[in-house]
């Protein structure tokens, strides 16, 4: 695989019309080798941003891209060395499995062996060897999704781009492919970029996350530093479950598997268990405290409660957290 490429957004804002601006000024480093998530609601601007990146979309006037110290704001998505890989495939129909993988080389025109080779190389590495004459028509949503991950490859990109590429299929199966990704991911070594609404594949396969909302990036940091330290409302909210606790007539946030109930230690609240979810590595109690405050609680599934149930309520100090 080529040398790893460091990436540097400059004052990059899209604007569709006046009235619309999709993505504020952003300035933003992706690390050489390094997956970047971008999460957020839909329309947040992360793919906007995914597309600037790759040369689909131009920023505003004063906007600048670079691939290591190379100015390529103004460079088309074929000049740039990226591949991309997408939610629904943008596979050839008719044609097989390695024709579709084959297609961009084809293109570049290089020789036949060199193509099989190359060809024969990604689907070994995506899982899929002696799948070369499968019909496309043929294959699961995963394995499609495969295909169009080692078409993605087998141009030797600098970068690796995934908009939403596992929206479409079932939790099983997102969540293998997930695994795949992030272990090929890791063993090449490649500058990726991935854009996804899941907070889960956020965690698991980002290095560093970029929370996105209106336009903006909220925060950017290891999935441990955006889950435990939040530094804004919508972050808490966003990523993950969050309960507002008042304390001492002061707004306080903490995640649910914080909350500890009959423990031997000074309780910071009281309330009665109002509902039960068994949710099989987990249940989800949902607890009204002596303040009327409705809490969600995360606990073992071992563990024994019952609805009308009283329980007193705990948390160490250093799990509670501010976010503006």
């Amino acid at each position: 695989m080529n040398q790893t490429t460091h990436i540097h957004l400059q004052q990059c804002a899209r604007t569709f019309h006046p009235n619309n601006q999709v993505l504020k000024p952003l300035d933003l480093e992706i690390y050489q080798g390094e997956t970047l998530v971008l999460l957020g609601p839909s329309g947040c601007g992360k793919t906007t941003t995914l597309r600037l990146i790759s040369g689909l979309e131009q920023p505003d006037h004063g906007g600048k891209i670079f691939f290591n110290d190379q100015d390529v704001t103004h460079l088309p998505i074929e000049k740039r060395h990226v591949g991309m890989v997408f939610q629904h495939y943008a596979l050839f129909p008719n044609f097989t499995v390695g024709q579709n993988v084959a297609y961009a080389l084809k293109i570049q025109k290089l020789p036949a062996d060199e193509i099989k080779a190359r060809v024969e190389e990604m689907l070994a590495m995506v899982d899929l060897a002696g799948y070369h004459d499968r019909n496309i028509n043929t294959l699961s949503g995963g394995q499609k999704q495969r295909v169009s991950l080692a078409r993605a490859l087998a141009a030797r990109p600098k970068i690796l781009l995934f908009d939403e590429p596992l929206a479409a299929l079932d939790v099983k199966l997102k969540d293998k492919l997930r695994e795949d990704i992030k272990k090929l991911l890791k063993g090449l070594g490649i500058t990726a970029i991935y854009v996804t609404h899941d907070q889960q594949e956020a965690m698991a396969l980002g290095d560093r996350i970029a929370v996105m909302q209106h336009g903006e990036i909220e925060q950017i940091g290891t999935a441990k530093d955006i889950y435990q330290h939040p530094e804004t409302a919508f972050v808490a909210h966003f990523v993950g479950s969050t309960n507002h606790i008042r304390i001492n007539d002061k707004t306080l946030f903490c995640r649910p598997e914080d909350i500890l109930l009959n423990q031997q230690t000074s309780a910071f609240s009281h309330g009665q268990v109002s509902q039960i979810t068994f949710l099989g590595q987990t249940q989800k109690l949902i607890v009204t405290d002596q303040n009327n405050q409705t809490l969600t609680v995360t606990c073992s599934p071992h563990e024994q409660w019952h609805v009308g149930q009283h329980v007193s309520l705990h948390i160490s100090p250093e799990r509670l957290f501010h976010a503006t």
